[in-house]
């Protein structure tokens, strides 16, 4: 498989291994979103000695790590005989003064076997590895875990990195690439249903059409996708019947803190709890409108899954296992998914146009910095664009319809934006409109007459770069 999108990661690690000393690199992420086939990538051609960590024993993994040492630097002893401590692994690692990658993948298995096990690397760098030329990378599916031993203050290694690399999904635009075949109202639909896991897009048949890729990828309970949400949910959390029904309540459309509260039966003080967990592990986010000037204290958050495939899945195959245990697929996929698939693509679009903004190259187009969602009681903005430099503002509006967006929604929009409180009479208004269908005759010109009006069709967002 082609290595897809990660040139910059790689260009990070491979700009810091050509360094004459020692470095330590954390590669952290989701399950799924690429780390180890990164690593793979960078290792390729150089000396190195990689070690999957296991849910195994503390001795069993440095018995194992030993032996691999042992085969790396040629000494037959420690194939045979393993190192009596992670100090005695460390002092004989020191010595070594030849360039090479040292890998442990899954760091944190290694940290549930003994929980000082980041103490004693702490100990192993400072004594020995920091003299040395290795170059060492820790990586971990589990984001918590990672940042608590390794990247936070507090943590025993904190200080000791050279950088770190957050590997995150890919965006829409990133994830074109892999069917650059594909038209962009099908690639909607896929990262609709797939988001921007590399592994989950790769399970995509490009031979099938979309709805027979759902139909024999998907919902049998056979395959890889279909029991891949609740898997990563039980191996993270205790209590996974809790997560699981917080999960789906949010994918079938209860965001607001209180709703979430009392469709689950939980006390609020509870939910927070609840919540907070799923945070730290990046399956869900917290949304607040754009323009809050403080976003952790405001009151208008919003709750919603992160990926996109998590969010398919709890909101239209979840709630339907006991049907699709019994073969009914075509049931669930006519009568459940097709009626509820549009709406999950039109709120997907609205993030595509979200991020498209800050991303868009056209003349006399707003640089805008950052972008966002827009909400108070009795209105909503599918985008706001701002530039605190500038004063520039851009109102945007996103239809997945099949009909031409007209007028009527371009005049709404003008009245809506005097409800943002931003800078008000300071700033430099513009309006963006993105339309599946494009736009009716009236509209355009329109837009034509107004130096201030941007119209996108799904056509303009193929040229927009990841």
């Amino acid at each position: 498989m082609k290595f897809i999108n990660r040139e910059e990661e790689l260009a990070f690690l491979q700009k810091e291994y050509q360094q004459k000393k020692a470095k330590l690199v954390p590669v952290y992420g989701r399950r799924r979103v690429g780390k180890t086939r990164l690593i793979n990538e960078f290792l390729r051609d150089k000396p190195h000695l990689y070690f999957l960590c296991e849910q195994t024993s503390e001795l069993a993994q440095l018995k194992q790590l030993s032996s691999q040492i042992g085969e790396f630097f040629q000494e037959p002893l420690l194939t045979k005989q393993s190192f009596p401590s992670w100090n005695d692994m460390f002092e004989f690692l020191g010595r070594k003064k030849q360039k090479y990658v040292l890998v442990f993948d899954e760091f944190p298995y290694l940290c549930q076997a003994n929980p000082a096990i980041a103490s004693l690397f702490q100990k192993g760098w400072d004594l020995y590895l920091a003299k040395s030329n290795v170059f060492l990378i820790l990586s971990g599916s589990s984001i918590g875990m990672m940042e608590k031993e390794v990247l936070f203050y507090k943590a025993p290694l904190y200080g000791r990195r050279a950088g770190q690399i957050l590997l995150k999904p890919f965006n829409f635009f990133q994830s074109r690439n892999f069917f650059p075949q594909s038209m962009a109202e099908e690639m909607v639909a896929i990262y609709t249903l797939l988001g921007g896991i590399p592994a989950y897009l790769l399970e995509y048949n490009p031979k099938l059409n979309f709805w027979q890729n759902i139909k024999e990828r998907i919902l049998p309970p056979s395959q890889f996708l279909a029991r891949e949400a609740e898997f990563i949910v039980r191996e993270k959390l205790r209590e996974p019947r809790t997560y699981l029904t917080i999960l789906k309540t949010i994918s079938e459309g209860k965001r607001k803190f209180g709703e979430i509260a009392n469709a689950v039966g939980l006390k609020k003080s509870s939910l927070s709890k609840y919540l907070g967990v799923l945070e730290s592990l990046y399956f869900i986010q917290r949304e607040v409108p754009i323009t809050e000037k403080f976003p952790e204290k405001s009151k208008k958050g919003l709750y919603r899954l992160k990926d996109n495939f998590f969010n398919f899945y709890f909101s239209s195959v979840f709630p339907f296992k006991n049907d699709l245990e019994k073969g009914l697929f075509d049931l669930v996929l006519e009568n459940k998914i097709k009626p509820r698939f549009e709406f999950l693509a039109a709120f997907v679009f609205e993030d595509i146009c979200v991020e498209a903004v800050p991303k868009i190259s056209k003349r006399n187009f707003p640089k805008i910095e950052k972008a966002g969602r827009f909400w108070d009681k009795d209105t909503e903005i599918d985008i706001v664009g701002l530039n605190e430099k500038s004063g520039e503002i851009l109102f945007g509006e996103c239809k997945w319809s099949n009909h031409p967006l007209g007028v009527n929604i371009f005049k709404n929009l003008l009245e809506k934006r005097q409800k943002v409180d931003w800078r008000s009479g300071q700033r430099k208004e513009f309006f963006a409109l993105f339309s599946k269908a494009g736009f009716t005759p009236a509209l355009e010109k329109i837009a034509q007459k107004r130096s201030d009006t941007f119209l996108f069709k799904l056509k303009d967002l193929e040229a927009v770069k990841g």
